[in-house]
């Protein structure tokens, strides 16, 4: 079956899920792969923006429940983890539906968008399956806690529309102007100077967890003040022109 593949294009890196006749579930070899994937985009620096998007009706039914429990060299939390600690900007670019342990992942994203008429459930507690820790922060912190008990305790399935209104898309649009948002999405974050783009990321996503590092934080403003990029933006902005980052 076909393993999520990447494909990176300058600053933009996206990874597909290709299993639509499975309604791309996710199988315990996927897990490694996905990981690998994380791990190539993370050390390639040229790469500000990650996408993930799949083929097909839905988006992701989660986890093949049957193999649940089985051996696998990657757990799934793991690699959710390794989605929200990912070092570019990631979007999950929603064409269908999401259910199970694929809400997470999505979770994971910064900017997650959806199409009219998609919908989300998280079966675990139907299912007797306990969920990990920094599963259920994300779903708190995304979404508070009263949506988060509402999600996971009844199981309750959402329209595209409550998604939104929830915190769980950060988009909605039409189906058929979904891709075209995301390209635009992704463009506008491929421009912005890399070095506060990245390190604001990171750092949100720290407040967001109460795990801010003030001393990496400092570090990271530092070298904002000292780099080419903010020259370059300041003169950008005073000749009234397109910045040109470079990174450094």
């Amino acid at each position: 079956m076909p393993a999520p593949e990447l494909h990176i294009d300058g600053a933009i890196a996206s990874i597909t899920l290709r299993r639509p006749e499975q309604a791309n579930r996710i199988e315990p070899d996927d897990l490694a792969v996905l990981a690998d994937h994380i791990a190539a985009v993370n050390a390639d620096e040229r790469v500000l923006v990650l996408q993930l998007q799949a083929e097909g009706k839905y988006f992701c039914s989660g986890y093949d429940i049957t193999r649940i429990g089985n051996a696998r060299t990657v757990n799934f939390d793991a690699m959710a983890n390794a989605l929200e600690d990912a070092r570019p900007v990631t979007l999950a670019v929603m064409q269908g539906s999401v259910y199970g342990g694929a809400t997470d992942m999505v979770l994971g994203c910064d900017f997650r968008l959806g199409a009219t008429g998609i919908d989300m459930f998280m079966p675990a507690a139907r299912l007797g399956l306990h969920y990990y820790g920094r599963g259920m922060e994300r779903y708190v912190s995304r979404l508070g806690l009263d949506n988060a008990k509402r999600l996971f305790l009844t199981a309750e399935q959402i329209d595209a529309e409550e998604m939104k209104a929830i915190g769980f898309l950060t988009h909605l649009v039409p189906g058929d102007a979904l891709r075209g948002t995301a390209e635009r999405l992704a463009a506008t974050l491929g421009s912005m100077a890399p070095i506060p783009l990245l390190g604001m990321k990171k750092h949100l996503n720290h407040i967001g967890r109460g795990v801010l590092d003030h001393d990496d934080l400092q570090r990271d403003m530092a070298r904002a003040i000292g780099s080419a990029d903010l020259r370059e933006g300041r003169a950008a902005w005073m000749e009234k022109r397109r910045p040109r980052f470079s990174g450094q």
